[in-house]
């Protein structure tokens, strides 16, 4: 949710992982292309219709022989660095973008760091506006785009807009009603529902490390325009699990940490329902009268936005019948397509330089093809990276239509099969403690590992609160694409419980250099550790069991009946190889990344220790409850 493309920071979680690669980037493009030898640097307080005046850096190319196309990128991160004098490495979505050619364009969003007005996070998106005191980020996008063709020289009349995360928001926000100067749109990772599916809430259960990470930056009121960030939360620990561990319930972690200073957070624990307050947040219904052809862009192993992206494009397909509208998935984390070769991720190799393909064959040409009219626009409704086959592949539509639903069902002994369970009262029960709950990580670390995504799950297999159901070895490769559906029959001790379902790729014991992906690639000399016996996280989602009927009113468990918790997980694009095993873990807790459920039904936010208790859960396996696993599978 905060990654930030253009000056500072690539968000706070993404950060690390993409330091070196950039790094090595910036300097590369220092050496091959100056940006102050080729454009000069103009900057402007653009008006809004209701008088707000909004911060704009404005880069023109020196050749003025020509017209150019703006490529615009809106963002709560900074636009730095500030003065005209002072010039980024890097101009684009990548270094081929300013070699190419555009008008680049960055704005400090409305309140914040050099723009006037008042910063709303997520603002509402109004769809009928009543005058021009009535704002949001459509407005502001549709008032800046007019501003930029008409006052900005050497402009060819055409606009494009990009941005990854929450600047994705306010690109997928800036086409609803588009201007007609619009005419590419490419949101990236851009954030959907934050209650539903993104960043801080996964069916109304609370991302704790995310969101207080997140708000500790940028969730300050500013009084006044700045260039200053507060950075990042001054941490005592290196060992995350134990920082959160002992803040204790959620009622404590404001007057322990935040003073009360974050205002976002305090809203936030307000609304522990799916209230207005978060439906009005919710961009993915707005996306209508998009006059523009859209590219949106996700990472199939994204931790912060894996929900909004395939929502909003499904949206915009939905509503705009006729527009340009593709989908791209690639193995990455959130953000992971930039300025990386993509080839791994932690201990996995996809044996191809998928972000470098990305960049070269797929981003460029979009905005060159719509912008400038140049090359050939031959992307399908669905570019996706396969991974475990390693490869990728077109569809005329997300899902496939040619995929097939197939069930995985829990079966006794920890078996996993295709087949219905034909037993009758068949279950698993495992003891779940606030006190202990199970790490998300094995790994000591105080900031969100995004390696988590395809972590070997080894660690949470041996614990006795984590249930596992794995098949026999396969002999056919089954290749699942698209979302998945976890269909649990539950009982419980308690009455409320979170449940956490994992879809995991068994690696053979004898994994090795033998085997490898399209491409020819050695995965050998990448490992960090042996891969056999890996069990590689494919995609892991939770279910908060009181929000299982309704988001707006939750409802309690009541102990001992047995009850059905169904949910979506995200989507996938995934082969298992022959002579691999499918494994499903279930559990109730995924801590730091999820708060603690107190399996009680309580105001989590508000609750106290005593609300705590020790929980038994039974996973409920026969074949009058079978609990299942629902894949899409292609032939």
């Amino acid at each position: 949710m905060s990654l930030r493309r253009h000056g500072p920071i690539l968000g706070l979680p993404v950060i690390l992982v993409l330091a070196v690669s950039l790094a090595s980037s910036l300097q590369k493009s220092t050496q091959n292309y100056e940006v102050r030898q080729h454009y000069t640097k103009h900057e402007h307080m653009i008006p809004m219709r209701d008088g707000v005046r909004l911060f704009t850096s404005v880069y023109v190319p020196k050749d003025n022989s020509r017209t150019y196309p703006v490529l615009m990128e809106r963002t709560p991160y900074s636009v730095g660095p500030y003065g005209v004098d002072n010039y980024p490495k890097v101009l684009g979505p990548h270094e081929g973008f300013a070699e190419d050619g555009y008008i680049f364009v960055y704005q400090d969003v409305r309140g914040r760091y050099m723009s006037e007005g008042d910063f709303v996070h997520m603002r509402p998106h109004i769809p009928a506006k009543s005058g021009p005191k009535e704002i949001d980020e459509n407005t502001d996008t549709y008032d800046t785009v007019e501003w930029l063709v008409k006052n900005v020289r050497h402009n060819n009349g055409r606009v494009g807009i990009y941005g990854i995360s929450y600047p994705g928001f306010y690109t997928a926000a800036g086409i609803i009603d588009s201007h007609p100067a619009i005419k590419a749109a490419s949101p990236q990772a851009p954030i959907g529902d934050w209650f539903v599916g993104d960043d801080f809430h996964h069916h109304g259960a609370f991302f704790l490390q995310d969101a207080f990470n997140f708000f500790w930056y940028a969730g300050r009121r500013r009084p006044t325009p700045t260039t200053d960030s507060p950075g990042k939360f001054p941490y005592k620990t290196q060992d995350g699990y134990e920082f959160f561990l002992d803040v204790g319930p959620l009622s404590q972690l404001d007057q322990k940490h935040f003073n009360g200073e974050i205002v976002f957070w305090n809203e936030l624990a307000a609304h522990g329902t799916y209230d207005e307050f978060w439906q009005k947040r919710n961009i993915i219904p707005h996306m209508k009268n998009v006059r523009t052809a859209v590219m949106t862009v996700a990472g199939l192993f994204d931790a912060e936005d894996p929900y909004g992206p395939i929502r909003i494009y499904q949206s915009v397909e939905r509503q705009n019948k006729g527009i340009p509208n593709t989908l791209v998935l690639g193995p990455w984390i959130h953000g992971g397509w930039v300025r990386t070769l993509g080839k791994t991720l932690g201990n996995v190799d996809f044996a191809l330089e998928t972000g470098k393909q990305y960049e070269e064959t797929i981003d460029l040409p979009f905005f060159r093809f719509y912008l400038k009219d140049e090359g050939k626009m031959t992307l399908p409704e669905a570019r996706v990276f396969v991974t475990g086959a390693n490869a990728w592949r077109s569809f005329q539509s997300w899902p496939p239509e040619a995929a097939r639903e197939r069930s995985l069902y829990l079966q006794a002994d920890g078996a996993l099969a295709f087949d219905p369970p034909q037993v009758t009262g068949g279950t698993d029960s495992y003891v779940s403690d606030p006190e202990k709950p199970v790490p998300y990580t094995q790994e000591i670390r105080i900031d969100r590992s995004v390696e988590y995504m395809v972590e070997d799950q080894r660690f949470a297999a041996r614990r006795p609160d984590v249930l596992v159901y794995q098949t026999q070895q396969l002999t056919d490769e089954v290749t699942v694409t698209g979302p998945l559906t976890a269909d649990l029959f539950v009982s419980t001790t308690g009455t409320d419980a979170d449940f956490v379902v994992k879809l995991i790729d068994v690696f053979p014991d004898n994994y090795g250099a033998a085997e490898h992906g399209e491409g020819g690639s050695q995965a050998a000399q990448y490992m960090k550790v042996p891969m056999g016996g890996y069990q590689m996280l494919i995609r892991g989602e939770v279910m908060r069991a009181k929000f299982r009927n309704s988001y707006e009113k939750p409802e309690a468990l009541l102990p001992g009946e047995v009850t059905k918790i169904r949910f979506q997980m995200p989507d996938v694009a995934h082969t298992f190889k022959r002579g691999h095993r499918i494994m499903i873990q279930v559990q109730s807790s995924w801590f730091p990344l999820v708060d603690r459920n107190p399996q009680k039904f309580v105001d989590i936010y508000t609750a106290k220790e005593t609300d705590f208790q020790v929980a038994t859960h039974k996973i409920h396996r026969s074949s009058e409850a079978p609990s299942r696993v629902i894949l899409r599978v292609l032939d």
